[in-house]
């Protein structure tokens, strides 16, 4: 038999809605006050380029009358950089001198599971105090490299003098970071410290992993300490979360969280039934004779006494403390089937499988049978076999032994296509968005500086752009491959479908789809960048489309020449979604994701197409350029 290999990815900061708190941003009364620079407001829209922090404090400074003179000399006209509207939704720090108090939840927590959307204007920081302890840095922090522990996500230090009390902090594993002024999505899963009977610290706290714009920047990292800034630095078992106020304007959106705690099951009355032989179906083992039995405390494949060719079968009382929805995850190697009260609930019926599954079932209080079948007959496999149960508002419990399961098991290096001195072309499969349909003539391409994108070559379109480390070919280079490759960033997505369409009225919708009009010409390597100049025709019409980033590689500007001259009723769509002018030639996208700037002469025409706005830049012969920044 073939061998065929199944692999399961589960998120690390993943949430269930229906059992998530969510922190109510119509009022304050999840809060203790004062309130005195905090409110809730319905929106918000911030000028990039203004530094907010020192707009702020040159707001509280008085004026004398030889500067007010100046100042109405020279014209200048004070701006501020953020601008609010009434409504809820949104808690936002209206900073200024004077008024700069942090923000304490009326409850309490000990592990935690936290996400938020966050929005920073330039200059500005804040800080997010698991326990009101231990900080995770709000910072404008865009385009920092390397980052440091004081940048957006990083593990605060403290301030102590004495060598041994000395944490200097920890810094994000990568810059994740956005442009000031869009928002940022900010995922936390905490484990607090734990303290015996007599009170006495046993466990520092952890951080289990944060996620930044989707992003890992911290995995595994021990607290032994409070950080800088604590309400006390005494730790403890529970504490409030702190939301710092004195460092600047700062918006946060969609707060929600998870209080976990450890769950109380057991396995009780385990016994374990060994075989011997090459079976290839979990039926298999029904006709086989045993060779051992034995009662057990836990899951153990080592019990088999064998590295192949075996089976194994598990019965025991599986004891839960409340009616709940409970979470059951196999690690294995070869195939398993796993029973409750005769009902399989999560199953791989090949000796020759790998990877991890989870079921689900929902269990009352009390007492369940439990049954576990395990085969293996692929001798380039080690035996493995793990067993955990969960809530969604507790830890996983394991019920297996720790070397039948050990930690850290991974079956497949990740394949990474990194980008060194010059550019780095993959083509692929590409899922727009996260969506089930997949674009089959797909273009990757990783810039030195550490800005990538994608280019749909069927549609002659840029279909997404990120920033950070290039691609994971795992999916498409392991074992068998889909063809598809991963982006290892925050994608910022723009739209599908062709942008370049003449259109006979301005309620005509752009093609979707495959059309004689468009004819793919393929692309050519710039030999002094190593970048790609895409091209196609439209019609009888040859475009050539550059994408290139910025000297700094904070953008990229796409340029598309149209070398035939002007074209009448023809049109480029740059944009398509949520649209909202900042000003002249200057939008913000999808309700703050990434920022588009008109860099070239043409004067855009706004329109409505179902719920979508659409940006449309009249196609008269001139090159169209335009800069997305994130």
């Amino acid at each position: 038999m073939k061998p065929y290999f199944t692999f399961l990815f589960f998120s690390a900061f993943s949430f269930i809605c229906t059992a998530q708190n969510t922190i109510d941003l119509t009022v304050l009364d999840d809060f203790q006050g004062p309130f005195s620079n905090w409110e809730i407001i319905g929106d918000i829209s911030v000028d990039p380029h203004i530094d907010a922090l020192q707009y702020a404090k040159s707001q509280a400074r008085p004026l004398s009358k030889k500067e007010q003179r100046r100042r109405r000399k020279k014209g200048v006209i004070d701006v501020s950089p953020i601008k609010t509207k009434p409504g809820t939704g949104i808690l936002y720090n209206n900073y200024e001198p004077g008024q700069e108090k942090h923000l304490l939840t009326k409850w309490e927590h000990g592990d935690l599971k936290l996400e938020m959307e966050v929005m920073v204007p330039k200059g500005s920081n804040s800080g997010i105090y698991l326990q009101g302890r231990y900080e995770i840095q709000i910072m404008d922090s865009w385009g920092a490299r390397p980052p440091k522990y004081g940048d957006m996500g990083g593990l605060y230090r403290n301030w102590e003098k004495e060598p041994e009390k000395v944490f200097m902090g920890v810094a994000p594993l990568t810059n994740a970071a956005k442009a000031p002024g869009l928002w940022q999505k900010l995922n936390i899963h905490f484990q607090a410290p734990e303290f015996d009977a007599s009170g006495k610290k046993i466990k520092n706290a952890r951080l289990v992993s944060v996620h930044l714009n989707d992003v890992l920047i911290h995995n595994n990292i021990e607290i032994p300490r409070p950080t800088g800034g604590p309400i006390s630095k005494e730790e403890t078992s529970e504490g409030p979360l702190m939301i710092q106020g004195d460092h600047g304007p700062v918006a946060f959106r969609n707060i929600k969280y998870i209080l976990l705690s450890d769950l109380d099951v057991s396995l009780n009355g385990l016994s374990y039934t060994s075989f011997k032989g090459e079976f290839k179906d979990l039926e298999d083992i029904s006709a086989a004779e045993p060779v051992q039995t034995g009662q057990i405390k836990k899951i153990d494949v080592n019990l088999s006494g064998e590295e192949d060719q075996y089976g194994l079968v598990f019965n025991g009382e599986l004891n839960v403390p409340k009616d709940a929805n409970y979470m059951l995850t196999m690690g294995f190697t070869g195939g398993f089937d796993l029973l409750v009260n005769g009902k399989s609930v999560v199953r791989a019926n090949s000796s020759y499988d790998r990877g991890q599954q989870v079921g689900n079932i929902f269990l009352k209080k009390g007492t369940h049978q439990l049954e576990l079948k395990n085969i293996k007959a692929a001798g380039w496999l080690p035996p493995r076999l793990g067993f955990s149960i969960r809530t969604i508002d507790s830890n996983p419990k394991k019920l297996h032994a720790l070397d039948s399961y050990p930690p850290s098991v991974g079956y497949v290096s990740p394949i990474y296509v990194d980008v060194g001195n010059r550019p780095r072309l993959l083509r692929g499969f590409v899922s727009f968005n996260g969506n089930d349909e997949k674009l089959s003539h797909t273009l990757g391409v990783g810039i030195p500086g550490g800005i990538n994108y994608i280019y749909d070559l069927r549609a002659g379109n840029l279909i997404g752009a990120w920033r950070g480390d290039f691609v994971d070919a795992t999916p498409m280079w392991h074992s068998r491959g889909n063809g598809a490759f991963q982006p290892r960033g925050d994608v910022q997505w723009t739209f599908l479908g062709h942008p370049l369409g003449e259109l006979d009225n301005l309620q005509q919708e752009f093609s979707m789809d495959d059309t004689g009009d468009y004819q793919p010409l393929g692309y050519v390597i710039d030999p002094s960048t190593g970048l790609p100049s895409f091209r196609y025709r439209y019609k009888n019409v040859e475009v050539e489309n550059k994408i290139i980033p910025t000297d700094n590689a904070s953008s990229l500007i796409n340029e598309i020449s149209f070398p035939e001259g002007n074209e009448q009723n023809w049109y480029y769509k740059i944009a398509s979604g949520k649209v909202e002018q900042l000003k002249e030639k200057v939008y913000v996208l999808n309700d703050n994701q990434y920022y588009l700037s008109i860099e070239s002469g043409h004067t855009p025409v706004t329109r409505k197409i179902d719920d979508q706005t659409e940006l449309l830049l009249p196609v008269n012969g001139n090159t169209i350029k335009y800069k997305i920044t994130w």
